[in-house]
């Protein structure tokens, strides 16, 4: 079935947006499970043309997985009327040829989210997502060949590294010791991902956040161990759709610096001020473009 709104599926799925990692790809076609209603539906997505042609497996109506899809991959989004915004802006007019048809790729799942822009401070895009992928595939439950992302309290539950597992468990040689979360390249995260579990286990309600402003959601998620500015805003932004967020970090301070303010040396705190009140509802997806146009338009190289 074919869904007509403009998206480029592949880069939207390579943009290293932390809801969660690529989907499995197979020729030019992306597949993943996903829980709509607690029920788990396998999902194969394609380009065909400027848009996205759909199949899914599972027990849920075509409506509702429509209805899953045009959220996940943000599909009832005015892209035409936001290049119009950027068009009429000298500063930002060039982005959307070199990134049309970008979209938001949102959080099936907002814990996910949560681990995963954790999991991506200070590391690569390569590297967070094949640690997600493994944390999936180690502890999550398979569908076909697909898997869910734990429960925060299954994950709460799993050993930090070789000495934990080592320690509380029966095994005799510390080498045979895999079944822990550094072992899937989470490095020094690995603490804040179990107090991260435990807190949504036994105090925080993720489903909650949905319904706050975002300035108390953003207070909310400041509370999670190892979530800064950054983390907090990409986790409001790809986790719970909160379009006011623009998670600022160096590259963003540097882009929006030479933007905006002739190059001067500005705080990340500066730049995230600056860029929800100039953008707005327009924020998160400006911040999108930004990242982007600056990678393929040569304007990062430049900047380093």
């Amino acid at each position: 079935m074919i869904i007509e709104s403009l998206i480029d599926l592949e880069l939207t799925q390579l943009s290293g947006q932390t809801s969660q990692p690529p989907w499995m790809q197979v020729g030019g076609c992306y597949s993943n499970v996903v829980l709509v209603n607690d029920k788990p539906v396998i999902f194969n997505v394609k380009q065909s043309g400027e848009f996205l042609d759909f199949s899914f497996k599972g027990e849920i109506s075509q409506k509702e997985a429509i209805s899953r899809l045009n959220y996940i991959f943000d599909l009832d989004f005015d892209l035409n009327g936001f290049y119009n915004y950027l068009d009429n802006r000298a500063e930002l007019s060039e982005m959307s040829k070199f990134c049309n048809g970008l979209r938001l790729f949102l959080a099936p799942d907002p814990f996910e989210c949560v681990i995963s822009s954790i999991c991506s401070a200070n590391n690569s895009i390569k590297r967070w997502t094949k640690s997600i992928s493994d944390i999936k595939q180690n502890w999550g439950n398979r569908h076909e060949n697909y898997y869910t992302f734990p429960r925060s309290c299954e994950l709460a539950k799993i050993y930090l590294d070789e000495e934990d597992e080592f320690n509380s468990s029966n095994i005799q040689d510390i080498s045979s010791c895999n079944n822990n979360l550094k072992n899937c390249g989470v490095g020094y995260r690995a603490p804040y991902m179990r107090k991260a579990s435990e807190l949504f286990t036994l105090e925080m309600d993720l489903q909650e956040i949905f319904s706050m402003s975002y300035d108390e959601a953003f207070e909310t998620i400041l509370e999670v161990p190892g979530v800064g500015p950054k983390v907090a805003d990409c986790i409001l932004l790809y986790g719970f759709n909160f379009r006011e967020a623009f998670p600022s970090d160096v590259w963003i301070k540097r882009i929006v610096s030479h933007l905006y303010f002739d190059g001067k040396d500005i705080s990340v705190a500066k730049v995230r001020e600056f860029g929800m009140e100039e953008f707005g509802d327009y924020a998160g997806y400006v911040q999108l473009y930004l990242f982007h146009y600056a990678r393929k338009s040569g304007l990062m190289s430049k900047l380093k």
